[in-house]
This record gives structure tokens, C-alpha cells and sequence, in this order.
């Protein structure tokens, strides 16, 4: 029987539970376009209850999600602003340029949490020859971060400068969940923050499909017609929707599992020599890490680690993400660290 490979490439990695596969074969299902699948109205209703809005979309990923959340807030011509190191700016093709002509406007912070000060003044369009800022970005938790949580309190203070100048605010909550196991904090408290929330099913939650948009009725009501400009109008999507849904009932406080697993991987991989975590703090459930030049290029090492059983991603010359999942158990990360350590010896 060949070996089993443990895959802490991404928390998208993950399969259907028995649970989750035993509701989306139950699901009962309709037209979607017809707004007439029951199983699809059950998440959209449950999602916007539990983030404190008024209404949902379901979509079939974290990139409509977002592009959509874009849209309903900006007029081509339009910007927005950013962290620079950010999902939708970094990993998302620049859809927002290339179909509805807006702007991204990256703003760099070190540590890649915006805070006020690194926004005061960037705001524009008083003048024809300016194009007008119209939104402000955030990602909770942040990817490339390493999974880092923006603290809530500098969250807040963005949300009301935001408003004092006139900006709309919209969040990647893509890992959202992460950061409210692992604060302690509502989701609807973060989400009160925001005009539109993205939040996406196939991550930390464990779904194998699908994202939604949420915020106030008439914005989803706008969304709705956005999504299917992009293709997104589905039939008898219940089917995916009940694994969705089924992945926000009973996923959700298991994420402390994740990050206590991170954090046990983090001190596995910091005991290597030659592999440095950057940073060094873990929030939730993604872990960066350098590799020293001895071990090869970060690509290099990954090949040499996946002949033995472990997989993890390359995502520069030198460093390399690491995530826990629901298919990982603390056992695999002990097998993980034994991997480790003989490919580098001391």
C-alpha cells in the first residue's frame, strides 16, 4: 500500500468529511438562477446571520468574492486602497483592472498590517486630473503574513477613518474564522467594520467549494447581478452550498486544533538547522519559513522533502508556507519534524 503523504501545502487541500459528504448527497436543491435553490438560501440566511449582515451571496470562490466586493463599491476609473502584500493584489490576477477598470492603489506596510498612519493623506480625487479613491482593503487573516491577525482595535480605528474620509471598506475575510477562534472575538463584531465581507468555505473550514459576499441588501442585491456578468450564476449548486453550510456548522471551533498544530510545526521546523521561521510569530494556522542557501533553493528543498513523504509549498527563491488543516493531526506533525530533521541533519 503506498504511503500516505502529508500535505501541509494549503488549507485547500483538504476532503469532504463523511458528514459533509453525507449532507451534500442529502441536499436539496434548485435553480440557482432562478434564486430557487433552498439549500443555497439556508447559507446565504445562516452566513449573514452569524456575520451580523443583512444579506449573503454564495459564489463559487474567494476571487469573485472579492472582485465583486470590488465592483459594488468602485465605477471603472475608481481606486482602491490596500496592503501591498496582500491576496487580492498579489494572487488575483489584477481582475479588478483587467474587467472592470479599477485601480489598486498598494500601500506597503512592514509588517504587512495597515495601519492609519501608513493611509493618512492617500486619499485623492478633489481635482479632475485625480483618480478618486473610493474604497479601502483588508485581509483577516493575512496569507502572505503567515496567517498574521490585524489586531481588532487597528481594524476599528481604520473603519472610522475610512468613514471620515468618505471610503468604503471592504475585507478578505477569506481566514476570517481563523481570527475569531483565535481571539475569542465574533465574527459579527469584525464584520461590523466593513460594508462587505468575503469569507471563503474551501480554506480553514474545510468545504470543497464556494465563498460568499456579504453585506446590506441592496449591495447584494447589485452583487447578484455582478456574479453573473462573471459566470457565476449556478444551477443546482445546493449540492456544494450543503457542504458549505454543513462546514459552518461544525468546522469552526475545530480551527484552535489548527493552530495549536502550527505552532507545534513552527517549533519543529525552528529546530532544524538551516530552516528559520519568518516571521517567527504564528497567529493561526500558516507558518513562513526560511531556507538557508546549504539546503538548496527553497524549490530544491521542497523537491527533497516530497521524496520523503512531506509536502509543503515554495513560494520564493528561500522561503516556503507550511499550513494545518483539518487532515492534519498532531501525529503527522511529529511525522513531519521526524522528516525534517533527517533531511537536515545537525
Amino acid at each position: 500500500m503506498a504511503k500516505r503523504l502529508l500535505d501541509f501545502r494549503s488549507d485547500t487541500v483538504t476532503r469532504p468529511t463523511p458528514g459533509m459528504r453525507a449532507a451534500m448527497n442529502a441536499a436539496e436543491v434548485g435553480d440557482d438562477v432562478f434564486d430557487d435553490d433552498p439549500t443555497i438560501h439556508a447559507l446565504e440566511a445562516r452566513l449573514a446571520e452569524i456575520l451580523g449582515k443583512q444579506a449573503a451571496l454564495f459564489v463559487p470562490s474567494g476571487t469573485m468574492s472579492n472582485l465583486i466586493g470590488l465592483r459594488v463599491h468602485c465605477q471603472p476609473g475608481d481606486e482602491f486602497l490596500c496592503e501591498a502584500g496582500c491576496h487580492l493584489f498579489h494572487w488575483e490576477q489584477s481582475g479588478y483592472a483587467q474587467i472592470f477598470g479599477l485601480a489598486a492603489r498598494p500601500v506597503p506596510a512592514p509588517d504587512y498590517i495597515l495601519r492609519v498612519e501608513h493611509l493618512e493623506g492617500l486619499p485623492r480625487g478633489d481635482r479632475d486630473n485625480e483618480t478618486r479613491t473610493r474604497l479601502v482593503c483588508l485581509e483577516n487573516t493575512h496569507n502572505r503574513g503567515a496567517g498574521r491577525i490585524n489586531p481588532f482595535d487597528n481594524i476599528k480605528a481604520i473603519s472610522a477613518w475610512a468613514q471620515a474620509n468618505t471610503l468604503r471598506r471592504h475585507l478578505d475575510g477569506a481566514r476570517l474564522f481563523n481570527a475569531v477562534v483565535a481571539t475569542g472575538i465574533p465574527a459579527r463584531d469584525w464584520a461590523a467594520l466593513f460594508d462587505t465581507v468575503n469569507i471563503c468555505f474551501s480554506k480553514g473550514l474545510g468545504a470543497p467549494v464556494g465563498s460568499a459576499l456579504a453585506g446590506d441588501k441592496e449591495t447584494m442585491t447589485r452583487a447578484r447581478r455582478i456574479r453573473r456578468v462573471l459566470g457565476g450564476g449556478m444551477r443546482q449548486a445546493g449540492v456544494i452550498a450543503a457542504g458549505a453550510l454543513y462546514a459552518l456548522e461544525h468546522h469552526v471551533e475545530r480551527l484552535a486544533e489548527d493552530h495549536t498544530n502550527a505552532r507545534r510545526l513552527g517549533e519543529l521546523i525552528a529546530a532544524n538547522d538551516g530552516l528559520t521561521l519568518s516571521p517567527a510569530q504564528i497567529d493561526t494556522n500558516i507558518i513562513y519559513f526560511e531556507v538557508a542557501p546549504r539546503h538548496g533553493t527553497a524549490g530544491e528543498f521542497v523537491k527533497k522533502i516530497a521524496t520523503q513523504g512531506l509536502l509543503v509549498l515554495p513560494v520564493s527563491r528561500t522561503h516556503v508556507r507550511a499550513v494545518t488543516h483539518l487532515d492534519v493531526t498532531g501525529d503527522d506533525v511529529e511525522l513531519a519534524g521526524e522528516i525534517l530533521r533527517r533531511v537536515c541533519p545537525e
